[in-house]
């Protein structure tokens, strides 16, 4: 296995991808990045822990060890923005989401840098939910991906406003079926506010694995981190935490039941 990624199997045809949850920077990307880049802001921080319950219903988990700031693992590698006409973050990060600087002067990454990246963090992760997606079509003839992301509920850069607690995205209806989609619509979330394919419809992992027609479902969850964090801090607060994740554990339960 290569060691950009840990995955843990389990025993139902459900992966839970968690991209953006890596901290990592290796020593020579490091040495031409800011200090504030170093502290990796942007994290979605604490997925492991929020979704903790996981493993014990089956469901395996695929999460990289470098951050976000080094490649995201949610971008399309051609360089297509995901969302025409709106500002997003590219392939290798050269700003942060308060659009403040990633690199030192002069030591953005080259083309020939971007692409060692590629090869070295983008192609091993996604070959392996590629490979982990293939068996479970193979041995459970249906599989449900569920892309795990989080969020300040306030990020000027994307959104007006504060963002909504749960944001579901299935690419406008193409990533998953219906039937999943109204299965998840008629979950009690309450006190917590959701939108379906709002501002966030699914990045690039969503879209490329997600495949209804042939049984492969696929959706990606942006969590507000104001439901489990004491924001702006990275801060993780239990007391929030205990709370969401009921409504969490439902809503994997949901997806994991659609799945069998």
């Amino acid at each position: 296995m290569n060691s950009s990624y840990t995955i843990d199997k389990g025993s139902i045809g459900m992966l839970i991808s968690m991209p953006h949850n890596g901290q990592a920077i290796a020593s020579e990307i490091a040495n031409t990045m800011t200090e504030t880049a170093k502290q990796v802001p942007d994290t979605d921080w604490y997925m492991d822990k929020l979704y903790d319950f996981a493993l014990e219903l089956g469901i395996s988990i695929i999460k990289p060890k470098y951050s976000r700031y080094v490649i995201d693992l949610n971008r399309d590698i051609s360089g297509v923005n995901l969302y025409p006409g709106a500002n997003s973050t590219e392939l290798c990060p050269t700003t942060a989401f308060d659009n403040s600087p990633l690199y030192l002067p002069q030591q953005t990454p080259s083309e020939a840098e971007i692409s060692r990246r590629i090869e070295q963090y983008w192609q091993p992760y996604h070959q392996a939910i590629a490979t982990t997606l293939a068996e479970m079509k193979q041995e459970f003839g249906k599989v449900v991906l569920l892309d795990a992301h989080s969020i300040l509920s306030h990020v000027p850069r994307f959104f007006e406003g504060q963002l909504p607690d749960f944001n579901f995205g299935n690419a406008d209806g193409k990533s998953c079926s219906d039937d999943l989609i109204e299965k998840i619509q008629q979950l009690d979330l309450s006190p917590y506010t959701s939108v379906v394919n709002g501002r966030f419809k699914g990045g690039y992992i969503t879209r490329a694995y997600g495949d209804p027609a042939n049984n492969i479902h696929a959706i990606q969850l942006e969590l507000s981190q104001h439901t489990y964090m004491d924001e702006p801090s990275d801060h993780y607060n239990e007391e929030k935490a205990t709370q969401v994740k009921l409504k969490l554990a439902n809503f994997v339960k949901c997806l994991a039941n659609f799945a069998k």
